[in-house]
């Protein structure tokens, strides 16, 4: 598991004016809460969260966060807000953690090759599960957890149990759960039932159309009005 330092300042100021405040200011308002110590709101750079958010590890990575006149913590990013226009980071959540007791995070899921049942048979991979939560040591954290969909042919799902197994992780998922499968294609399902509408129109017995009758109908009324 990947590790960095952030730095960050201890604040004194709450309430949503001095959160707006601190960020025209071009600082991020944030909270570091959990183990022993008290809850201390702080501010860290938007820049430093961007990074670690880009970062391979993402949001399990853990954080050496240096607290200005407080000393560091063992941290990892917990939870944080973004704005929806702007995609700016509004506040983020720090919970300590101790290296020798398990936690729980969530970790994303990478799908892995090309199913055969899109290969060959024209099926569409679908991807219900994206991430999934586990249970180990900080230093156990998995960057990813990978899926082989290679031999997944149509109409195959992996399920959570078939996950591949990490040591010393616990997925913590509903095993039955469906990860991924091969689906078909709607577009096939419409284009043959289309195929199958027009068989129906050329077996069907001449006069017996509906389209032929309205039109001979049409004709009659024209001839009438004009007598």
């Amino acid at each position: 598991m990947a590790e960095m330092t952030l730095s960050a300042q201890s604040r004194t100021e709450f309430g949503s004016s001095a959160s707006r405040r601190l960020r025209r200011e071009g600082m991020v308002p944030g909270i570091v809460y959990g183990g022993s110590g008290d809850n201390i709101a702080v501010t860290v750079s938007p820049r430093d969260l961007s990074r670690l958010l880009r970062s391979h590890a993402g949001r399990n990575t853990i954080l050496n966060l240096d607290i200005e006149g407080s000393g560091a913590d063992s941290v990892i990013l917990k939870d944080w807000q973004v704005d929806p226009v702007s995609e700016a980071i509004l506040h983020a959540d720090f919970q300590r953690i101790a290296m020798d007791k398990p936690l729980r995070v969530t970790v994303p899921i990478v799908m892995r090759g090309t199913a055969q049942g899109v290969k060959t048979e024209g099926g569409l991979l679908e991807v219900v599960m994206r991430d999934v939560e586990v249970e180990c040591l900080p230093s156990d954290i998995p960057d990813s957890i990978e899926c082989d969909v290679t031999e997944l042919e149509l109409h195959q799902s992996i399920r959570v149990e078939g996950l591949p197994a990490l040591d010393n992780v616990r997925i913590l998922a509903d095993p039955d759960h469906v990860v991924v499968h091969v689906m078909a294609l709607r577009a096939e399902e419409v284009e043959e039932e289309a195929t199958e509408g027009e068989a129906e129109a050329e077996t069907a017995p001449e006069g017996e159309g509906a389209e032929p009758e309205v039109m001979a109908r049409g004709k009659k009324e024209e001839t009438e009005g004009g007598d």
